[in-house]
């Protein structure tokens, strides 16, 4: 019984940073892959960073350096640090977590096919 509930969204100007937080219940973090997605209205949602049980982490080049996932398994909390926001980095930001697997070195991918549960959303507006 996975529950993914996410906060720490809002409005925040160009440069300035916010700390998504993601709380989670039902989820093993060493047998899941987590991840972080945005959407905005007419595009696709994508990933901007993943992180696996062993905590190795992955993000596109649009976020790469900005972008911070972790998680923290005593607290059942995923983050994601945002540094530096641009205005093209508004959207509604997602939390997913991916199927348990059974194999211990299992691979993360940025797909969103690949993710099984997701919390409902939390928005953040960049202003330039």
């Amino acid at each position: 019984q996975v529950q993914l509930v996410e906060s720490g969204g809002g409005s925040v100007q160009a440069g300035g940073s916010l700390r998504l937080t993601c709380a989670a219940s039902g989820v093993t973090y060493n047998r899941h892959c987590m991840a972080w997605f945005r959407q905005v209205p007419g595009k696709e949602r994508e990933a901007v960073a993943i992180i696996d049980g062993i905590s190795r982490t992955a993000y596109p080049n649009s976020v790469r350096g900005r972008f911070t996932i972790s998680q923290d398994n005593a607290k059942n909390t995923l983050y994601l640090q945002m540094n530096s926001l641009k205005p093209e980095d508004s959207a509604m930001y997602y939390c997913a977590a991916g199927a348990v697997n059974s194999n211990p070195r299992f691979v993360c991918y940025f797909e969103r096919g690949f993710y099984r549960y997701w919390g409902q959303g939390t928005q953040v507006t960049v202003s330039s």
